[in-house]
């Protein structure tokens, strides 16, 4: 698939799978969003899911710290909050640095 856009999008994704496997567009639509609820739901649940050959995505937890406004100076207390994290397989940084 040749695009000029930058980002590829979760529609373009859908309509790749619809034209590469000539599924139905409301199908295509619901197979990604399938997937990538199921990534959700167990990344949450297990804290970790692992696709081999794509990478790794964890949920942790950020704790709370202090920040500063850049502009003003004035410091700020950020919250604690919950983060799903990616981090690329070994197949794929190998296939970016060849």
């Amino acid at each position: 698939m040749k695009t000029n856009k930058k980002n590829l999008t979760k529609i373009d994704i859908v309509k790749n799978i619809g034209n590469q496997f000539s599924l139905p567009a409301k199908f295509s639509e619901e197979l990604v969003n399938d997937t990538f609820n199921l990534i959700v739901e167990k990344v949450i649940k297990s804290k970790k899911v692992k696709i081999k050959n794509f990478g790794t995505f964890s949920f942790g937890e950020k704790d709370s710290r202090q920040g500063r406004n850049p502009k003003t100076k004035e410091l700020f207390l950020i919250k604690s909050r919950k983060v799903i994290s990616f981090k690329v397989s070994k197949f794929i940084k190998n296939k970016l640095n060849k």
